[in-house]
């Protein structure tokens, strides 16, 4: 099995498409009208898409958080993310050396400790409210393809 798509709630999506085409998303398809409208965005070098449209979930908009995708470099990565408009987190890591919380207690500020793979975050949301990490990973646990 292999994770393909993440149906993302949202209000409008037409300004969510606006959004995720402004950060360099590739646009799958854009059809249906109304109701039936279905939009799927993927992420570079991603294999996984987002789908945008009002029927796909009954999820509230904005409701889903801890989204994460990866990079190889977190503060090229949030730089990015500043240029693009979007208010993005600090670098930060969790200051009991463990993955990202929900909220920002327990969030230390920068880098991990010796930049250790996995441990390095920022956070950002889309104009909804769902919420998003990036993670920096540089080199990958045993046993992971990529």
């Amino acid at each position: 099995m292999k994770l393909e798509f993440i149906a993302l709630p949202v209000a409008d999506v037409e300004r969510a498409k606006n959004f995720y085409q402004g950060l360099g998303w590739r646009e799958d398809a854009d059809v249906g009208e109304g109701d039936g409208r279905v939009v799927q965005l993927t992420p570079p070098r991603s294999n996984c898409s987002i789908m945008l449209g009002p029927s796909l979930t009954t999820a509230a908009p904005g409701s889903i958080q801890g989204l994460c995708l990866v990079v190889d470099d977190i503060e090229a990565a949030r730089a990015e993310l500043v240029g693009h408009g979007v208010d993005a987190s600090e670098v930060f890591h969790d200051a009991a050396g463990g993955l990202p919380r929900a909220n920002a207690q327990g969030r230390a500020s920068g880098l991990a400790p010796d930049r250790k793979s996995y441990f390095s975050f920022v956070s950002f949301n889309d104009p909804d409210g769902n919420g998003w990490f990036l993670q920096e990973v540089t080199t990958r646990f045993p046993g992971r393809l990529w």
